[in-house]
């Protein structure tokens, strides 16, 4: 029943939006053509405020460029008029125009002839044989002190080079001062007030053409891809331009259809062209996503109606098998209850009662363990599955708190994951006992069977720590806590066989002196003391260098470690007996003592030199210190090679 309402139901709202798609088709083509002229328009109007506000800054420029240079220029003519001198000399009129910051400074007699100038050449050079000269000696028949003549940027007739003049009279003397000026600045902003130069800098969509024509010679000014190719197509044509004022197809030479629309400024087109093909491509993009979210509407308005019909209508064998889902997966919490007829309360009672007998099953095997007394727990999951079962000493044994122990039981997942983490750290020489913190020891073991995980837990915990005691007092002192001798020389020489490449290694003998009358005059408790006390500044040398040990009785030794060169090993040793020199030792009410101990000591460079050789040579060392003077260290010396 479910499906053939949702059959029918799917049959009608498709129709519907077909005849949605089709209305929108129709609405998208009609808008599509004054869509994208209103886009052109908004950027014909961009272009156009942008040439307006350059060619407002361009005469800002020039006006201030103007003034500037007249001023400049009158300055010259002054300095003229007061140091005749200065005309005189061609040095002197290129440190004027350096000092006005001018390029070119010329002075011209009443005959229009350039008699000094700061280049050298132009001196001679008549002002009425050229075009671009000759308007300036106007100036010679003005009585208007004032005058002043300013020349548009243009190639000077000496140079053919574009330059700016600017010319005064002189007032003293009959003539004409003029300065000149490369107009860089003044170029460069009329440069960037061209359409070529817009356009390059203007955003455009891809295949889309911004360009400006002429409408009176038809010449291109600018093209949004630049203008160094040909324009032939008709499109290009002040005649059909003409004709897009309001948007029109037209054909390239290639037969493609082209939109374009035109914009007349200033007697020049503003022209926007892109071709059908994108335009229509635009629809079909549109139209589609359209269909797209019409086609989502369809698909969560029949999510809808199948949601409201399960609900509704079969909602009660759904939830029966959801319920029975949940506790084949292990959730035995799951109670069902379902109802509306008898039969289905019947089902529902049935497997709330097989449930409970499982779950009685479970509770009695836990109540049997915890009578037995041994420190056990077990648990079964299965992968995927949610909840795990467990027996009720598992989070004792885990010593995880109540609130994570059960996010770990309705969790498989999590509860794998946290399993696989302590198993993944097995202690040294153990493959499955773990340990879960400084006094808690477990054993876990692990199998598979039917498709689940299952697992026993025991604590190991007593055995552990008295292992760990053993292991202890099997190499360690037990008056000093140091390593007993033995552990000693194991350690030292798994140190020689691993030493990286460039360190060496030293091995010391130590033996404290005057120690047996340090016991026979206080005594063997100030004597243990005397020991304890020594051991104590053994241990605080640094843990990555130092291993140190008890021999026997008032001698002890070390290995020193990890040095790169011998220098290390002597300014450790001198470290050890500065710090044995401030260590005074109370043996009486009334006497206390520094402790002197003699030491000798070995080294080598090599791994796997023997630690019985090195042991050897330091005590040989040792004896010397103890014959020659007490109280500190030596080296070990060769016979073969003696300092």
């Amino acid at each position: 029943m479910q499906k053939t309402f949702i059959r029918h139901a799917f049959f009608i709202i498709t129709s519907a939006i077909l005849i949605i798609f089709f209305i929108n088709f129709l609405l998208t083509l009609r808008t599509l053509k004054a869509q994208q002229f209103n886009t052109f328009y908004t950027k014909s109007e961009q272009v156009v405020h942008t040439l307006e506000t350059n060619q407002e800054e361009l005469s800002i420029l020039q006006e201030n460029l103007d003034e500037d240079y007249l001023t400049r220029a009158k300055a010259a003519a002054y300095i003229f008029d007061n140091q005749q001198d200065v005309i005189k000399d061609v040095k002197e009129m290129r440190y004027l125009a350096q000092l006005l910051n001018v390029d070119e400074l010329h002075v011209i007699d009443e005959n229009g002839i350039i008699v000094s100038a700061s280049i050298s050449r132009y001196v001679g050079f008549e002002m009425a044989a050229y075009d671009q000269s000759r308007p300036f000696l106007a100036l010679l028949d003005t009585d208007d002190e004032n005058a002043f003549l300013i020349q548009d940027a243009q190639p000077n007739a000496a140079d053919q080079k574009i330059m700016k003049y600017i010319g005064v009279p002189r007032k003293k003397d009959k003539g004409i001062v003029q300065v000149g000026f490369k107009p860089t600045r003044q170029l460069e902003a009329e440069s960037r007030n061209t359409y070529e130069y817009i356009f390059s800098r203007f955003p455009t969509d891809a295949d889309e053409e911004l360009f400006a024509v002429d409408r009176s010679t038809g010449e291109i000014l600018g093209h949004s891809s630049g203008i160094e190719r040909e324009f032939s197509d008709e499109y290009y044509q002040p005649d059909e331009l003409s004709e897009c004022a309001d948007g029109a197809y037209k054909k390239d030479v290639n037969g493609k259809i082209m939109y374009v629309a035109a914009r007349e400024y200033n007697d020049i087109f503003i022209c926007f062209a892109i071709p059908l093909k994108v335009l229509v491509n635009q629809m079909l993009n549109h139209v589609l996503r359209t269909l797209f979210y019409l086609l989502l509407v369809e698909a969560l308005v029949i999510a809808l109606l199948n949601y409201l019909v399960s609900q509704q209508v079969i909602s009660g064998i759904h939830q029966i098998m959801d319920d029975l889902t949940a506790i084949t997966n292990g959730n035995l919490d799951t109670t069902v209850t379902v109802g509306g007829n008898l039969e289905m309360e019947a089902l529902s009672d049935g497997i709330n009662t097989m449930v409970k007998s499982i779950i009685s099953i479970s509770d009695r095997i836990s109540t049997i363990i915890q009578i037995s007394g041994v420190p056990l727990a077990a648990f079964e999951y299965k992968p995927g599955g949610q909840h795990v079962f467990v027996t009720s000493g598992l989070k004792d044994l885990l010593d995880i708190p109540d609130w994570k122990a059960k996010e770990l039981y309705q969790n498989s997942l999590l509860f794998d994951r946290y399993i696989h983490d302590i198993t993944s750290q097995p202690l040294q020489g153990e493959s499955d006992i773990f340990q879960i913190h400084e006094s808690r020891y477990i054993r876990i073991h692990l199998s598979e069977a039917a498709g689940a995980h299952l697992g026993v837990i025991t604590d190991v915990s007593k055995d552990m720590m008295q292992k760990r005691q053993m292991l202890y007092e099997n190499t360690h002192d037990a008056l000093t806590g140091l390593y007993k001798y033995t552990y000693f020389k194991q350690k030292s020489a798994e140190i020689l066989q691993t030493m990286a490449f460039g360190h060496i290694c030293a091995i010391v003998m130590l033996d404290l002196d005057h120690f047996k009358s340090i016991n026979d005059t206080y005594g063997h408790d100030a004597g243990d003391h005397y020991l304890q006390s020594f051991a104590d500044v053994l241990t605080s040398m640094p843990s990555e260098h130092f291993i140190t040990a008890r021999r026997s009785g008032d001698e002890f030794c070390m290995t020193i470690y990890g040095c790169a060169e011998h220098a290390d090993i002597i300014r450790r040793l001198d470290a050890f007996y500065e710090t044995l020199k401030k260590r005074r030792i109370p043996l009486s009410a009334d006497k206390t003592k520094v402790i002197s101990a003699s030491a000798g000591f070995s080294w080598t460079p090599d791994a796997g030199c023997s630690i019985d050789v090195l042991l050897s040579q330091a005590d040989a060392a040792l004896y010397d210190v103890k014959r020659n003077g007490k109280g500190t260290y030596a080296e070990y010396q060769s016979p073969e090679n003696p300092v």
